[in-house]
């Protein structure tokens, strides 16, 4: 049988704050091991193996995570940072020595890339690379940084990108094809029906509270809002966390005073997530910079529909399937617009595109293509 070595920095460890970044890779890696065997090479607190079926997961400690705000700016993290390297190549070196997969996907380009590229070719293996916003759109600026962006990604067999303009912008750097591979994760499904414009609306978002995800955007826009709009909400609910804690909760507080049924939470695990989702009449997704953030198929899957800002591939989705409400622009007042238009409309319209859209976004059915591609030699 097939066996595949995925290489990652992300991968939950069921703590909160971790499960949105590396539930959708547990989830991915469950359902490739339906397919193929599975071993995950995994960035995490401490040294451990373990085995379920075909999958198994191979935790390698690092000083510090997310290894995401490791800064390579910052003299005082240039010692994790070589740490950090040295210690996924070794436990990848490990598994090649122990029990030599066929091939290697690494996510995402670095360090996974980086990781992979230097294993594979002293044990003479095949790699493929997945690429997130963040290699390309951050990484992808610092001139050094950038050299080896691109020589990972042109000695990948394959390339992936989680969305399809990231998926043009790597082929751009890399000078070589690259496939659009959506992250999606498997939520429990089964909520209340959502509900129509006759009624009030719940509203909630869930994510980062970093100014890439908007969520200033997000609590100025509800300031924005009028009597008559707060009449049509029966809750904002705000859940995630991130550097602008402060900032939510003050805003959170004066909409309160203002008599506002506004909440704010934490981090919440998938189970949690999907609990809101299903709750929620419309999730709000106010980026300023984004992909296809996961969020996005978490709606689809619970059939909830998208107040969103244009940006990224959001409006080639919304061309495709009228899943929401789309901002003409990434600022509070447009957001507001769009929530607004969004209270009057009857949510059971976008039904049937949101059916469709799901379809695009099925775990099982990306997983399919993408051993399909796998097992299909290039030419």
């Amino acid at each position: 049988m097939l066996h595949i070595a995925l290489i990652t920095t992300s991968y939950p460890e069921h703590t909160p704050g971790t499960e949105a970044a590396g539930s959708f890779v547990e989830d991915f890696a469950r359902e490739l091991s339906r397919h193929v065997r599975v071993t995950v090479v995994a960035a995490s607190t401490m040294d451990s193996f373990a085995t379920e079926g075909r999958l198994s997961v191979k935790r390698f400690a690092v000083p510090r995570l997310p290894l995401s705000l490791l800064n390579p700016l910052m003299p005082t993290h240039w010692k994790s940072i070589v740490q950090s390297l040295r210690a996924g190549e070794s436990a990848l070196e490990e598994l090649a020595d122990r029990d030599r997969p066929d091939h290697i996907l690494a996510l995402w380009v670095l360090p996974s890339g980086y990781w992979a590229d230097r294993v594979a070719r002293r044990h003479q293996l095949k790699y493929s690379v997945w690429a997130l916003g963040s290699d390309i759109w951050t990484l992808g600026k610092v001139p050094l940084v950038r050299q080896i962006l691109r020589r990972v990604l042109r000695r990948a067999e394959r390339r992936y990108a989680d969305g399809i303009q990231l998926s043009k912008d790597v082929e751009t750097l890399g000078g070589l094809p690259c496939d659009f591979l959506p992250s999606t994760r498997l939520l429990p499904t089964g909520g209340p029906a959502k509900r129509s414009v006759e009624r009030q609306f719940n509203l909630a978002f869930l994510g980062r509270w970093h100014k890439n995800k908007g969520t200033d955007l997000l609590v100025d826009a509800l300031g924005l809002l009028t009597d008559q709009d707060w009449d049509r909400i029966s809750e904002v609910r705000i859940y995630g966390g991130g550097p602008m804690h402060d900032l939510v909760h003050q805003a959170a507080h004066a909409l309160k005073l203002q008599g506002r049924p506004v909440m704010v939470g934490g981090y919440l695990d998938k189970d949690a997530a999907a609990t809101l989702i299903n709750w929620a009449d419309y999730l709000l997704l106010p980026s300023r910079i984004e992909s296809i953030p996961v969020i996005f198929s978490d709606a689809m899957q619970l059939h909830t529909p998208i107040i969103a800002t244009p940006v990224g591939d959001l409006p080639r989705l919304f061309d495709k399937h009228k899943v929401g409400v789309l901002a003409t622009r990434a600022a509070a007042s447009e957001y507001a617009d769009a929530i607004q238009r969004g209270l009057r409309q009857n949510v059971s319209d976008f039904g049937a595109a949101i059916d469709l859209a799901a379809k695009d976004f099925d775990l099982a059915f990306v997983i399919r293509e993408f051993v399909s591609k796998l097992e299909t030699p290039l030419t």
